[in-house]
Formats: structure tokens, sequence, C-alpha cells
């Protein structure tokens, strides 16, 4: 920890006492961005959702209710909170089986891409010359590309299931965290205890993961953060197309799709999963920015 971030917290806080440890002073850094804070608060209770997804769900989001399949949806009612759709299933427990599916695509996909990209990144930033030519060449070709359509194109033509929208979202987006942790590399050579590690015959991978990615890793790490959302959105837009998670499956994208047909008659079938993406993706955003705060408390002090 440097002088200039003891400084920062001293002059933050009034007080000479600050975290002692790096992980100390991240969360201390990152409790002063309130909205952050709340957005972590919020996306902890979607986890527990839909961690706990079936026994919290009042109905079987798949099955259909005799009683309110009347093929027009029902509006919110003391039996469903959240209403019902055109075929009676329950939209509250469509939209907690969806919160596992929406994150389990945001999260896993967003691990993919930042493994790729550590692993590409890493390879380019430490060997140099032709291997980084050759990774960051590929990394243009890909950036160059209509990422949205070939995603598209490509989980068109397999067969719909969440397994193949992770894999298929997470190795078209792989590109910025191998760019990002690449140009850490590329600084971090310059500095002393590189110098030190070449000079008393560290070898590569243990140079590499004991002292390049340790110290590169805080950027990546915000940059997955603000990947999550993305990846919900890019799969909810899937969804949406019918190129997404399969029927009768619920996802928000999903649950968009089955209410384009009644937008003007039941408000209720695209207001929830609208506002459950919507709140989704702020939350990270903010958490995003609080890390990015936290992980960075000169340049929070400048600001």
């Amino acid at each position: 920890m440097s002088n200039t971030t003891f400084t920062l917290l001293e002059k933050q806080t009034g007080t000479k006492k600050y975290p002692k440890s790096q992980w100390g002073m991240t969360w201390f850094m990152f409790k002063r961005h309130k909205m952050a804070l709340i957005s972590l608060v919020v996306l902890v209770i979607f986890f527990l959702i839909a961690i706990f997804a079936k026994q919290i769900m009042p109905y079987d989001p798949v099955k259909l209710d005799p009683l309110y399949a009347m093929g027009r949806p029902q509006p919110p009612s003391a039996e469903h909170w959240f209403g019902t759709d055109d075929l009676g299933r329950d939209l509250l427990s469509r939209a907690i089986s969806g919160s596992r599916v929406s994150l389990s695509v945001g999260f896993v996909a967003v691990g993919i891409s930042t493994i790729i990209g550590i692993i590409l990144g890493s390879l380019a930033g430490f060997f140099g010359g032709w291997v980084d030519n050759l990774i960051m060449r590929i990394a243009d070709i890909f950036l160059s590309l209509p990422t949205f359509y070939l995603i598209i194109a490509v989980n068109s033509l397999l067969k719909p299931s969440i397994f193949n929208v992770m894999v298929v979202i997470g190795v078209f987006g792989w590109m910025g965290v191998s760019r990002l942790l690449r140009s850490e590399f590329l600084r971090l050579k310059s500095m002393d205890f590189i110098t030190a590690a070449r000079a008393v015959g560290v070898p590569g991978l243990r140079m590499v993961t004991k002292h390049f990615i340790p110290n590169a890793i805080a950027p990546v790490i915000v940059n997955a953060t603000m990947g999550i959302p993305s990846a919900i959105l890019l799969e909810s837009s899937l969804s949406f197309l019918g190129l997404g998670v399969p029927p009768p499956a619920a996802s928000w994208g999903s649950m968009l799709q089955d209410a384009k047909t009644w937008l003007h008659f039941a408000w209720w079938m695209w207001v929830i999963p609208g506002l459950l993406i919507s709140i989704t993706v702020i939350s990270f955003n903010f958490v995003g920015d609080g890390l990015r705060d936290a992980l960075d408390p000169i340049e929070r002090g400048r600001g």
C-alpha cells in the first residue's frame, strides 16, 4: 500500500486509522460508494432467490392452471401475485425460475470468456513477439465481426439449450479481457519486482501466476463485473428471438417473448420481466463502478 493511498484514506476519514490488508482497504473504499453497496444487497437477494428458487416458487413454473388457462392472461390477484400468462402459468414462479436461468447464463458465460481472455492475454503479454501479434490479430478479427448476429447464426445452428447459450456467449466475449490483461502485462514488465524476479531465475509459469496475474487481475475483475449484465441482456435478446432457452423453461427474455402478443392488454406480462432485467443490469453496473473505485483509490481521490 503506497503512501499516496494512506494519505487519501486519512483525508477521507479524518483519522489515521486505515485498513491494514489489501482486502480490507478494498472493502473500505467500496462501502463509500452508497449506490454500489445498495446494488450489492439487491444482487445478493436475487442470488438467494435463484439458489432457493424451488423452495420459494408458489407454483410449478411450467404447469398450466386450468382455472386460469382461458386463452387470455389474468391480472395480478391474491392467488397469483404477478398474474398469469395466457396458458394459466404463474408469472411469479416463472420470474423466480427465470432468475436462475438469467443469472446462471450471465456468470457462466462471463466465466468462460474471462478464462479464455486470461489465458490468451497472459500468453500475448508475457511472450510478446509473434505470439502477441498472432493473438491480437485473432482478437481484432473477432472484434471486427458483428458479434450479435454471429451469435444468432451460430446459436440457430445448435440444439437450443441453456448450455449452448452460455458457451456461445462466452466464446465470443473474450477479446476485451485478453487485450486488457495484455496491456497490464506490458506495464508490469518494466516494474522493478519483475526485473528482480527475472534476475533470480524465477520460472516463467511461476512468474505469471505469482507476480503478473495477481498484480494485473483488478481491472479484469471490474471488466467481468461489467460483462455480466451484457451477457444477461444478450441472453434475453436471444430468448426474445426464440433462440435462447427452449420452452417451456422460463427466462426473463422468454417471458418478454411470451408477452409481445399481449402488449396492449396484459401490461404485467412485460413490465415484470422488463423491470427485473433493468434492476439487475443497473445493479451490476453500480457494483462495477464501486469495484473500479475501490481497486483504484488514487483515481477515486482525484474525482
